[in-house]
């Protein structure tokens, strides 16, 4: 889906991965859901912060791959711009920024950044969750 580069847009991003997975069987309060929401949000603040054009949205797809023993939460977020690439730094203890791609890296099982999908301008960064566990239910297939 495409969101707006505002904090808005990346409120309702969040939103939306969560509201997600939840319908695909991964409750609000569960481990892989609450993970992949704080991942989301970390990502989407850094599309509306370091990678906004102005009048350019930014994307966001979460899909899990059905049938898999070990499901795997990939969030991807693209923005439009290529120049800005995040790179992982250790915030000053006092600092009130500089820690969203550290979270990141500790949560998420790999994290990386490349080239937008099918050529687009900017850059993709996705990051993947393995849940360790089935979704509650079936819901059909996964992918958003």
């Amino acid at each position: 889906m495409r969101f707006t580069s505002t904090p808005r847009g990346a409120r309702l991003a969040r939103r939306l991965v969560s509201h997600r997975l939840a319908a695909w069987g991964y409750p609000y309060d569960s481990g892989p859901n609450e993970t992949a929401t704080l991942i989301t949000s970390e990502l989407t603040a850094n599309a509306v912060r370091h990678g906004r054009v102005p009048g350019r949205d930014f994307h966001v797809r979460v899909t899990v791959p059905p049938g898999n023993p070990d499901p795997v939460i990939r969030i991807e977020v693209s923005d439009t711009r290529a120049e800005k690439l995040p790179a992982l730094t250790t915030a000053e203890p006092d600092a009130e920024t500089g820690r969203g791609l550290y979270l990141v890296s500790l949560l998420a099982e790999r994290w990386a950044v490349g080239p937008r999908p099918g050529g687009g301008p900017g850059k993709t960064v996705w990051a993947e969750v393995s849940t360790g566990v089935k979704p509650s239910s079936d819901s059909g297939p996964r992918g958003g």
